[in-house]
């Protein structure tokens, strides 16, 4: 008879997020090195079957890895929500989102100020990190939902469309493009300051000068808008960014927006769930806040 702890998988699904590292998978959930591994060998003794790869230290998911981390973070999941209502807890929540940088900065705080003023008691965690990050962390279950800026084209997730944005090319006030539509040979022939590969911003960008035939000459690489701005205030060139992210740098002169011909810079901002992540009331109610119809509870696809 198999006889799983929830110990034992709550070890697994530590490894599985920590990237194979069980040092640090055993720090996160307060174990030593040696319990963390002597569970994963009770783990897949009991399963009669290997669930990582043994690479010098370092433990790779495997296929077999891979197919129960799903099943394993559900348990976890309906355990921690049996353990809340068993003590009587409903309203507390403690869930892990994944935002890229500018829905972080400025369109998740009133969906977080809506929970925190509902569930006093539930904590949330928002990680910023770019649209390929979100969904690598979404992947090994390390964080429940992600907001991304970019599309997104993998049959793992789920997505919900939320808002809808448009990026915005802009420069220098004192630019010589400044006050001038841009034409394509502008914009082959621009140095660009840009977000990092990986970011939906960047994503977006590449793929409306790639509908014209250009790849833009990119002479700078930021992972942060802010610096962006900076960068192009100082005349370093163009830059292409939400409009979020420029308002107040536009209405104080410090930089100017610039029409180009033919080209399409709006974009979606999704929701994106893992289709085989349990839909707890605490995912549940988040979505509820942004909008989003979901089933209360279950699994999301």
């Amino acid at each position: 008879m198999i006889r799983l702890t929830l110990r034992q998988l709550e070890v697994f699904v530590s490894i599985a997020g920590q990237h194979g590292h069980v040092t640090r998978a055993a720090q996160a959930i307060g174990m030593t090195q040696a319990a963390a591994s002597m569970a994963i060998a009770d783990l897949e003794q009991q399963l009669d079957a290997k669930l990582f790869d043994r690479v010098g230290k370092q433990l790779i998911l495997n296929e077999t890895g891979r197919i129960l981390l799903q099943r394993a973070q559900a348990v976890l999941d309906r355990a921690a929500e049996i353990q809340m209502l068993a003590a009587g807890n409903q309203s507390i929540f403690d869930i892990r989102l994944g935002a890229s940088v500018t829905v972080g900065n400025h369109l998740l705080p009133p969906v977080l100020a809506r929970f925190k003023h509902s569930f006093p008691n539930g904590q949330i965690r928002v990680m910023r990190y770019n649209t390929d990050q979100v969904l690598s962390q979404l992947s090994d279950f390390s964080i429940e939902l992600g907001f991304v800026e970019g599309p997104v084209e993998d049959s793992r997730f789920r997505t919900f469309p939320w808002k809808k944005d448009t990026l915005t090319i802009f420069a220098a006030a004192g630019h010589p493009l400044a006050g001038k539509k841009l034409t394509a040979a502008d914009l082959a022939a621009a140095d660009w300051v840009m977000r990092e590969p990986g970011s939906g911003t960047r994503k977006v960008f590449e793929r409306s000068l790639a509908s014209l035939g250009i790849v833009p000459r990119i002479a700078l690489e930021l992972e942060q808008p802010a610096a962006i701005r900076e960068c192009v205030k100082a005349g370093m060139g163009l830059g292409c960014l939400s409009r979020l992210e420029l308002q107040d740098a536009i209405a104080a002169g410090q930089i100017v927006p610039l029409k180009a011909l033919h080209i399409d810079l709006g974009r979606n901002i999704n929701i994106v769930l893992h289709n085989q992540k349990y839909v707890s009331e605490a995912i549940g109610t988040i979505l509820k806040l942004c909008g989003i119809r979901t089933p209360t509870t279950g699994l999301a696809a």
